[in-house]
C-alpha cells in the first residue's frame, strides 16, 4: 500500500512560456488537449510537486524528508539517514583499519546472508547481533527484520571460516571530518549517534511541500516516490484535465485565448474568433479576397491561397510564409518535430524559394486577419473564417426580481485565471476526437502536433 500523499503533475513553466511565444507567432489554433497529451509525453516538460495530507486537526498523515545534499525526497529519517551513510559516508567520516587479536576458541561454521554473501561470523560470537542488525539497516531495511534474518544461511566451508578471522584480525575505527576537533569513533554505533547528535538537522529537513522535476524523479533513488508518480501520471494521461487547467491559467498570463470548435474541443489561440462583416467593415481589397476564397474553399490551406492570390513566377517553388525564429532551442528542436501541415510539401532547397511582392501582401493581410481573429489557423494548416454569430434571445426577467442599480453597468473583467478555468470548465468527461471536426486533420494524417518546450 502507497502512503498518502498528494501528487500533482503541472507544465514546466519555462517551457510553457517558449510555447506561448511560438503560438504568438505562428497564430495557429492547437486543441489544449492535445498540448498536455504532448507535455506527457516526456517527464522533462512536466514539473511533480509533493504535497503531505494533514488530518483535520493538523496532523501530518505521511511525513516527507528532504535530503540537502542531492534534493532526495524520503518518507522517514531513518530511509534518509540510511541513503546518506550509503551514498554519501565519506563526506562525514573516514575509514581506518589497524591490526587487532584474532578470535581465539575453534570456529567450525560461521553464519552468511544468503543475499550479500556477507559472512557475519559465528552466532555465538559477541558482535554478530549487531553485525545482522546493522547490514539489515544498511542494505535491506525494505524487509522485515525476521524475514531477512530466515535468509541467513550457516556454512561450514573452512575456506569462508578463515576468511572470517582473517577479517576479524584488524579492527576499524572512524575519523569524524568537518568538525572543528579531530575525533575518532570506534564502532558504527558510535557513529549513528553522532551523526544524529551533530549533521543530521542540517543535512536532512521535514518538508510540507516539495517540487521537482519529471525527469528528477525518474532518477531518485526512493522507489514508492516513482511509484506515486507513476500512478498520478497514468490518471493524467488517461484524461488530462488537472494539468490542462493549469496549463490553461499559465497561457492565459501570456495573453493567449480560448474558445471551442463547434462546442466540442478546446482550442488556445492568440485571438478568440471575431466575425468580420465586411458590408460595415471597411477593408481593403486583398482581404476580401482572401476571405472569400477560404469561404468558397472548405478546408483550404495557406499554400493554396498563395497559389490562387499570388502564384509564383514560372519555375519558382512557392512557399507558404517564411519560418519565424524559434523562441529558445529547444522550441526549435521541438518546432522541427511537427510535421508539416497538409497541403503543404516541404522545400527541398532555400534557393528554390521565392516569396514575391504579391505574396508578401497576401501573407500581410493573412497576418492581419488570424491575429484579430476573423481567419483561424489550426494545427493542421487549414483555414477558417470566424462565422457570424447567432443573435441571443433576450433573457426573461423573473417576477419580482429587482432591476439592475444603474442601467447597463457593466459587470467587472474577469482575470486571465477566470477566463482560462472558465474555458476548461465546460470540457467533457472525453474531449471529441480531432477528427470528427471539420477544423481538425483527417484519421488518416494524424494530427500535428504544436511545438514544446
Amino acid at each position: 500500500m502507497l502512503p498518502e500523499v498528494e501528487v500533482n503533475i503541472f507544465p514546466e513553466e519555462h517551457g510553457v512560456e517558449n510555447l506561448a511565444k511560438k503560438i504568438k507567432m505562428t497564430g495557429r489554433a492547437y486543441p489544449l488537449f492535445d498540448i498536455g497529451h504532448l507535455i506527457l509525453k516526456k517527464p522533462e516538460r512536466y514539473n511533480v510537486r509533493f504535497n503531505v495530507i494533514k488530518k483535520p486537526e493538523g496532523e501530518v498523515v505521511q511525513a516527507l524528508y528532504l535530503c540537502s545534499i542531492d534534493q532526495t525526497l524520503w518518507f522517514s529519517q531513518a530511509e534518509a539517514i540510511d541513503h546518506i551513510f550509503s551514498k554519501h559516508f565519506n563526506i562525514f567520516y573516514q575509514e581506518e583499519k589497524i591490526p587487532a587479536d584474532p578470535p581465539k576458541g575453534v570456529f567450525t561454521f560461521v553464519a552468511q546472508c544468503g543475499m550479500s554473501g556477507i559472512v557475519l561470523g559465528p552466532p555465538n560470537y559477541h558482535d554478530y547481533q549487531t553485525k545482522l542488525r546493522r547490514l539489515h539497516s544498511e542494505r535491506y531495511s525494505y524487509l522485515p527484520f525476521e524475514a531477512y534474518k530466515s535468509r541467513v544461511r550457516i556454512v561450514k566451508d573452512e575456506a569462508i571460516v578463515n576468511k572470517w578471522k582473517e577479517e576479524q584480525s584488524f579492527s576499524t575505527q572512524y575519523l569524524c571530518l568537518n568538525i572543528p576537533d579531530a575525533l575518532k569513533l570506534s564502532n558504527r554505533e558510535e557513529v549513528d549517534r553522532h551523526f544524529r547528535e551533530t549533521h543530521l538537522p542540517n543535512v536532512v529537513q521535514s518538508v510540507d511541500s516539495f517540487v521537482m522535476n519529471g525527469g528528477v524523479v525518474q532518477s531518485q533513488p526512493n522507489g514508492i516516490l516513482k511509484s506515486l508518480t507513476r500512478r498520478a501520471f497514468e490518471e493524467q494521461r488517461r484524461f488530462p484535465l488537472k494539468l490542462v487547467t493549469v496549463l490553461s491559467q499559465m497561457f492565459a498570463s501570456h495573453g493567449l485565448q480560448f474558445f471551442k470548435v463547434h462546442k466540442s474541443v478546446t482550442h488556445v489561440a492568440t485571438s478568440r474568433p471575431h466575425f468580420l462583416d465586411m458590408a460595415t467593415t471597411p477593408v481593403s481589397e486583398g482581404v476580401k479576397k482572401i476571405v472569400n476564397f477560404i469561404d468558397a474553399t472548405p478546408g483550404c490551406t495557406r499554400r493554396q491561397l498563395l497559389d490562387v492570390l499570388a502564384p509564383a513566377p514560372q519555375g519558382e517553388v512557392p512557399v507558404a510564409a517564411p519560418a519565424p525564429a524559434t523562441a529558445s532551442p529547444e522550441a526549435g528542436e521541438m518546432a522541427a518535430a511537427v510535421p508539416a501541415p497538409a497541403g503543404e510539401t516541404p522545400v527541398a532547397s532555400p534557393e528554390s524559394q521565392v516569396i514575391t511582392p504579391a505574396m508578401n501582401i497576401v501573407i500581410s493581410d493573412l497576418h492581419w486577419l488570424i491575429h484579430q481573429g476573423h481567419v483561424i489557423e489550426f494545427a493542421n494548416g487549414t483555414l477558417e473564417t470566424a462565422k457570424r454569430p447567432l443573435p441571443r434571445p433576450p433573457k426573461p426577467v423573473k417576477t419580482g426580481e429587482a432591476a439592475p442599480a444603474i442601467a447597463g453597468a457593466a459587470e467587472a473583467p474577469a482575470t486571465p485565471a477566470q477566463i482560462a478555468e472558465a474555458a476548461i470548465s465546460e470540457a467533457t468527461a472525453e474531449e471529441t476526437p480531432a477528427a470528427e471536426t471539420p477544423s481538425q486533420p483527417a484519421e488518416s494524417a494524424p494530427p500535428a502536433e504544436p511545438p514544446v518546450a
